[in-house]
């Protein structure tokens, strides 16, 4: 018998990079094994080793941490509930014209300062442009007006309205003409939209020679000598804007020595990055009126940070070793899923066992004949929308090659490259693809088909592409509006978490709830649904009763289950270990593997 354990950093890059071009991680791959042990770091991986589970019909063990908190469970095709058959909260996202014109929040910035990053050094991306956003619907103003101050704003620093990267270039990534219109002029040109500001407290321009006039804030000279951590301080305005203009120069030398056509990547352990991102992230705040961050804070932020603990790491990898020595010796009728608390439950216990789930007659990833409805508007929606944002961003396919069931076998999306890229930008309409049409999508690697039911609709919400309808996991749709007190004025409410807070693109904790026996009702069932919400960063065991046989199956990890009469305080527990997780999200844990 053989168990492989995912965590190792080779196997996730080139799972994740390679899984397009090469075979080495199919499904004939996870066959020679007995077990797999998951303690991956991202939804995306997560989902393809679900699969790829799945089709070689080998137990799984998922695994997640966040701090304190902990989570181990098992799927086993056609036992339990898959990696995917619960919803999981999409990927935060923020609208461009909040990034660019009317940050209200530290992270809003931190998010401009990673697009800036790489509109300077990276790879420039059409979707995450740092300069005034002129078509932002809430900006109304007399054009001839607008443009008479736009032009007497680039006349300060000599900025003609171009690409930042090629602008950049073409000022040799001079530090004071880059500051001088990211803080001065861009602000500027912001305040000629007044309609922005009607609501709005408005921001205030930086001048690069003022601030240079500006003494050292007395209170970095008292942090130097004193025993706060040099990453937990919070400079000047100055001292950033001087880290801005040093780290500026020194990533354009490490972009020249680059080859042409190459370019730098973002990542939060290069120094001379993690520098830019704090002076530009916080400069921007203080333009916006919002309390400055400590360069650990933005760290946390912007790599999306969750401080591991060893402890909690190593009780982890412990419980998942001990699920799989129940699956290697053919006793996984006896698997649960573990909860790690931060704190005690009222019998004093940390670790909680709840009972597998089964599976979800309507995943549209481990049912019989996966099945989903999209609605969208065929004369908007473009073959290439349907392959990057719906296969592959929303169902997770890799390389999925669709045809239309028209009778005929169309082709529309092929994995083959060059065979129907002509089709890329050409609507669905143009295809025949109406209401009620059906597409087959497969998946040769993941072994994997889904078939799409199409409902043409043309009242989709503002921005909204598309939406997935029916029992599918992830209802998609428009974001709940905001409080109307958030947006009075920026910096009223920073909106400053915590050094512990996570972002966007962290790991995932797999939740699966037990069962409460004894409760037939219909009102009690639907009261235990509405309770089942089960959330890639937070996770509820509902209160499971277990029999005297149950806990004895568990001494093998020492951990004991619930007596009945405790159910309303263990209750109260997982709601806590469920927003803690919601909180603080998860990282992954080094498991080893078993031989």
């Amino acid at each position: 018998m053989s168990a492989i354990s995912t965590d190792s950093f080779c196997f996730r890059r080139n799972m994740l990079e390679d899984q397009n071009h090469s075979p080495d991680y199919n499904v004939e791959f996870f066959r020679q094994f007995t077990l797999v042990m998951n303690a991956l770091d991202n939804r995306a991986a997560r989902n393809h080793v679900n699969r790829m589970c799945l089709a070689a019909d080998i137990p799984l063990i998922e695994s997640g941490t966040a701090g304190y908190l902990g989570q181990v469970t098992v799927i086993k095709k056609g036992v339990t509930e898959c990696y995917e058959c619960q919803p999981k909260p999409t990927q935060k996202t923020f609208p461009g014209c909040t990034i660019r014109n009317t940050p209200s929040e530290p992270i809003h910035c931190i998010v401009w300062a990673k697009y800036l990053f790489n509109q300077l050094f990276g790879e420039e991306d059409a979707d995450q442009e740092v300069s005034p956003d002129r078509a932002d619907p809430e900006a109304a103003w007399e054009p001839a007006e607008a443009e008479a101050r736009a032009l007497a704003s680039n006349e300060d620093g000599e900025i003609k309205r171009v690409s930042t990267k090629e602008w950049a270039k073409s000022t040799g990534y001079d530090p004071v003409k880059l500051f001088t219109k990211l803080f001065k002029d861009d602000i500027r040109y912001l305040l000629t939209m007044d309609k922005l500001w009607r609501k709005r407290k408005p921001p205030v321009p930086l001048d690069w020679a003022e601030v240079q006039k500006q003494e050292e804030n007395t209170s970095d000279k008292q942090n130097e000598s004193s025993a706060v951590l040099k990453d937990q301080q919070v400079l000047s305005v100055r001292s950033y804007a001087d880290l801005f203009s040093k780290s500026v120069k020194t990533l354009s030398l490490h972009l020249a020595k680059k080859a042409d056509g190459e370019a730098l990547i973002w990542d939060k352990d290069d120094p001379s990055a993690m520098d830019f991102v704090t002076s530009a992230a916080n400069l921007r705040m203080h333009v916006f009126g919002m309390s400055m961050k400590s360069r650990f804070d933005i760290k946390s932020m912007a790599g999306n940070i969750i401080p591991a603990i060893a402890t909690t790491n190593a009780v982890i990898a412990g419980l998942i070793v001990l699920e799989g020595l129940k699956i290697l010796s053919g006793k996984i009728d006896q698997c649960r899923t573990i909860f790690l608390n931060k704190q005690p439950n009222p019998r004093k216990k940390l670790l909680v066992p709840c009972a597998l789930d089964p599976p979800n007659p309507n995943c549209y990833v481990c049912a019989s004949k996966p099945e989903v409805t999209v609605k969208l508007n065929t004369h908007k929606v473009t073959v290439l929308t349907l392959q990057d944002k719906i296969l592959k961003e929303k169902f997770a396919m890799v390389a999925p090659d669709v045809q239309i069931d028209d009778g005929k076998g169309t082709i529309l999306i092929s994995s083959e490259e060059g065979e129907t890229e002509a089709n890329n930008h050409r609507k669905l309409s143009d295809f025949g693809i109406r209401n009620g049409t059906r597409l087959q999508a497969d998946d040769f690697l993941q072994d994997y088909t889904l078939l799409i039911n199409v409902l043409h609709s043309e009242d989709l919400g503002k921005d909204v592409e598309f939406e997935v309808v029916g029992d599918a996991p992830e209802r998609i749709g428009p974001k709940p509006s905001e409080p109307t007190s958030r947006i009075i004025s920026n910096g009223s409410d920073d909106g400053a978490q915590p050094s512990t807070s996570t972002a966007p693109e962290q790991d995932d904790v797999v939740i699966v709830d037990s069962e409460d026996e004894g409760t037939s009702s219909n009102a009690d069932d639907a009261e235990n649904k509405s309770r089942k919400r089960k959330l890639e960063k937070g996770c509820e065991c509902a209160g499971a009763k277990r029999s005297r046989a149950e806990q004895e199956q568990d001494d093998l990890m020492i951990v004991e289950s619930e007596d009945e009469g405790a159910s309303s305080g263990l209750g109260e527990e997982n709601r806590s270990h469920k927003r803690k997780l919601e909180e603080k999200g998860c990282e992954c844990v080094g498991a080893k593997s078993v031989c």
